[in-house]
């Protein structure tokens, strides 16, 4: 839209490789939409975790994702990651992390609301909506509504039918004319047309 300078397309301009972004999801920052992996905290290359970002997402401003490497080994008698500062300090290094909980996957459609924090190895469905403030240390459900810290479900968008159909159709996956004719019908909440679109 005209004089609007807050959003951008994240797949144009994260470089990271080891962040994977899906067409048109965006993010929202007044401040700078630009440095969106700012965001993308404690991602260290030699962990080769993954943060993984469907297509058509909608990720507010100071939305954080916490990465494997913030993780701190709690089972020893001190959390301190000696290992990580080298030196004579290197023989920490055997027992410097907390434990790898695999790549953060958030699925497609999915909003995520200003300030909310989501935590390491985190798989978020498709159509889900992480509320403001929200602290994300469970996954998911899709079409679900998560809030406060920790983020619990608060409803789930639909009724189970409209899910299932959503889930089925997968529309984010269509090419985007398609996608465009049917926006009407997207932007409802019309079931039975909604049922209709199956059918083509």
């Amino acid at each position: 839209m005209k004089n609007v300078r807050s959003l951008c397309f994240l797949k144009n301009i994260v470089v990271n490789p080891n962040i994977e972004i899906g067409d048109y999801t965006y993010y929202d920052d007044n401040n700078d939409p630009l440095g969106f992996e700012k965001n993308v905290l404690y991602h260290f290359d030699f962990i080769g975790d993954k943060l993984k970002i469907g297509k058509f997402c909608a990720i507010a401003s100071n939305a954080k994702f916490i990465m494997n490497g913030a993780n701190h080994n709690t089972n020893s008698f001190t959390t301190f990651p000696f290992g990580a500062f080298g030196g004579k300090w290197e023989i920490g290094l055997e027992n410097l992390s907390g434990g790898f909980k695999g790549d953060t996957v958030i699925g497609n459609d999915v909003w995520i609301g200003y300030n909310a924090t989501i935590m390491p190895g985190i798989h978020i469905g498709d159509g889900a909506i992480i509320a403001t403030n929200a602290v994300v240390t469970k996954d998911v459900p899709p079409y679900s509504i998560v809030g406060g810290n920790p983020a619990k479900l608060i409803r789930y968008r639909f009724e189970e039918e409209t899910i299932d159909i959503l889930n089925t159709m997968e529309w984010w996956d269509w090419d985007i004319e398609k996608i465009t004719e049917f926006i009407p019908v997207l932007t409802s909440n019309n079931t039975k047309a909604l049922m209709d679109l199956l059918k083509l």
